[in-house]
């Protein structure tokens, strides 16, 4: 019990052992081993789905680090899997409120401490723990990994994961032309406020572009902002998926994999035409960039 507590208060920590690593085969495309390189078949076997559902690969390796974090407590607990209970769970919903994510400590040597806002833009800087949507993410991995194994039978009887009865029943038969109802959060999930679309003023906006050292970044940059489209997207766009008179650019959409036209600004365009004026067009096939 002191342990669990220690674990909830923060002052524990994980065992870093075991890691998620490429497989060999295409389902999945990573497995979760342990600390002796053993592969956890139970990690697998839900991996393996979800790359059969064709989620992405990118996909698949981000709740494959969410199982190892989860196997990780259930080793320290001395648990087994297939045992895991609700309270295993609010203990790795109480870690992950105060310990102190490792991606927040390669802020540079005088940079803006976690958590503050910077006064010249008004973007706040992440926090030092894990954001209210990790922590959430988290979660549903861990619930979608037994949702699997009870619909094949394995693991206990009862998802350990709470949910929410009102918000599935919300969402059971919901138009999508309606409006999102308003529910209840199921215990342990954080609480996530929206968050307003990311923009910096144009004085700031102008002062960038004047900082850029070439035209092919402000080309760029133009085209990313405006376009809305993904920067792997983006970065894969050749001369014949411009549209210079619709104003629109060809990329593959990674949701779909499919070839689907954005909108661009017209600056974008000009930008783009002076960059391939002073660098010369690319050859047929070739990214732009």
């Amino acid at each position: 019990m002191e342990l669990r507590q220690e674990l909830i208060e923060g002052r524990a920590e994980l065992p870093r052992v075991g890691a998620v690593v490429p497989a060999r085969g295409v389902h999945p495309p990573y497995i979760v081993v342990n600390a002796y390189d053993d592969e956890i078949e139970a990690a697998t076997a839900y991996l393996r789905d979800l790359a059969l559902n064709d989620c992405s690969p990118l996909t698949v390796r981000s709740y494959g680090y969410g199982l190892l974090r989860w196997f990780r407590l259930l080793w320290l607990l001395g648990v087994a899997w297939e045992k895991a209970t609700e309270a295993e769970v609010a203990v790795l919903a109480g870690w992950l409120r105060t310990a102190s994510n490792p991606q927040r400590r390669r802020t540079q040597p005088g940079g803006h401490v976690p958590g503050s806002v910077n006064l010249r833009t008004g973007k706040p800087t992440l926090r030092a723990g894990y954001a209210p949507r990790t922590i959430n993410h988290a979660l549903s991995v861990v619930s979608g990994f037994y949702g699997f194994h009870a619909y094949q039978g394995n693991g206990p009887v009862v998802n350990p994961v709470p949910i929410s009865p009102q918000r599935r029943h919300a969402l059971a038969h919901r138009s999508p032309l309606e409006p999102r109802a308003v529910v209840g959060r199921a215990r342990l999930r954080q609480k996530v406020s929206d968050r307003p679309p990311r923009s910096i003023p144009d004085r700031l906006w102008d002062e960038l572009f004047d900082r850029m050292g070439c035209e092919r970044d402000r080309a760029l940059l133009e085209c990313y902002v405006s376009s809305g489209a993904r920067a792997v997207e983006l970065l894969g766009v050749g001369v014949n998926d411009i549209d210079w008179a619709g104003q629109r650019i060809y990329v593959i959409s990674k949701g779909t994999r499919e070839r689907e036209a954005v909108p661009a600004s017209p600056q974008a365009f000009v930008r783009l035409a002076r960059y391939l004026d002073e660098a010369g067009t690319p050859s047929r096939g070739e990214s732009v960039w």
